[in-house]
């Protein structure tokens, strides 16, 4: 049985120095480099501590994948370098989870 506690939470912070919080929701490993797919943190309404709704349509709320670098001697994480290269990291994380799915569903 696989022990869980609760969602991973990761703050990353732009070029402008814009912090932002996301939930890790899976990593995977790809020719080398290790991958993370996250989604924006949701807050939680103060006076409920209920998640706000959120539009999933909205182009601040969606899947973000971010690749761990080296620089320095420290790990950073950095955007893809190419559409290519997300396309292919996408992909992999859809097979991830829908292969997640089938299994909770057996």
């Amino acid at each position: 049985m696989e022990d869980h506690f609760g969602p991973d939470f990761i703050t990353v912070t732009d070029e402008d120095g814009n912090d932002f919080e996301l939930e890790l929701v899976d990593t995977l490993e790809h020719q080398g480099v290790t991958y993370y797919a996250m989604f924006p943190a949701v807050e939680e309404d103060e006076s409920t501590g209920e998640p706000k709704d959120v539009d999933a349509d909205d182009e601040e709320y969606g899947l973000v994948i971010m690749k761990a670098i080296q620089e320095d001697g420290e790990e950073l994480l950095s955007t893809l370098d190419s559409d290519e290269e997300l396309d292919t990291v996408y992909e992999l994380f859809m097979e991830r989870f829908f292969q997640d799915e089938d299994e909770e569903a057996e």
